[in-house]
């Protein structure tokens, strides 16, 4: 990756830790936006990062973080995560329109606040965070569905609009352990019968999505961009046994 710092939204959910822990550990500067205050400082510290607390559903946190990050940025990565998980029977217009703010609104102003520092980068990368059941029709996924299609258009328009400065992807996970999903996992019978639904036959982890994430934002991923990759398991594209 070429030097600078990286800023990570959601940065004390499951996948944002990891990937904050994976980019420490190969000496990125770092500057971590989360709205968890103890949490964030804590990582803070032991990640050698800055960091600025706030809630995405807050407009001003973005000019406040990218302001914080620094004139130059090498990378940004919005793994901020909800779980609203209601059939379209129930789901109602305020958990409509606050999975599209945090989602989708929220990641199209972090990249609007950060772009003329990416740009000042030259070689910069950001990475957005979409879900299987886009491509693959769940039920009870109604409200996060939508928000996260509109974060696979996002990611594609804005990659055009970005290029050759700044390359734009987007990763789309399927069911993975992560704190946020600790209380969805607690019968291991549903657990079981998800991990059979997955071709490779088991739920995803954080370092799993973190991987992926810490591959697009390198140098290995230079000629990547405008792509939403599945990181499920197979579920998204492969039938299970």
């Amino acid at each position: 990756m070429a030097s600078g710092t990286v800023i990570i939204y959601g940065a004390t959910g499951g996948v944002g830790s990891a990937v904050a822990r994976r980019l420490h550990q190969a000496g990125v500067p770092l500057h971590l936006v989360a709205r968890q205050s103890a949490a964030l400082e804590s990582l803070a510290t032991e990640t050698d990062a800055t960091c600025t607390v706030g809630d995405v559903r807050t407009p001003e946190v973005f000019a406040q973080a990218t302001a914080a990050a620094g004139e130059s940025l090498a990378g940004l990565v919005y793994a901020v995560g909800t779980l609203s998980l209601k059939s379209l029977a129930r789901v109602t217009a305020d958990d409509i329109l606050d999975d599209f703010r945090v989602h989708a609104l929220s990641a199209a102003l972090a990249v609007q606040a950060a772009s003329a520092a990416l740009k000042a980068h030259g070689a910069a990368s950001v990475v957005l965070c979409s879900t299987v059941a886009v491509q693959t029709g769940f039920s009870n996924h109604t409200a996060v569905a939508m928000a996260k299609g509109a974060v696979e258009g996002l990611t594609r328009t804005v990659a055009a609009e970005l290029a050759p400065a700044v390359r734009v992807n987007a990763v789309a996970p399927s069911l993975t352990r992560t704190p946020l999903t600790a209380g969805l996992l607690g019968n291991p019978q549903m657990v079981a019968a998800i991990e059979k639904a997955h071709p490779l036959a088991r739920l995803g982890t954080a370092e799993d999505i973190a991987a992926a994430i810490t591959f697009l934002l390198s140098a290995d991923a230079a000629w990547v961009t405008g792509q939403v990759i599945g990181v499920d398991g197979g579920r998204g594209r492969v039938q299970a046994r």
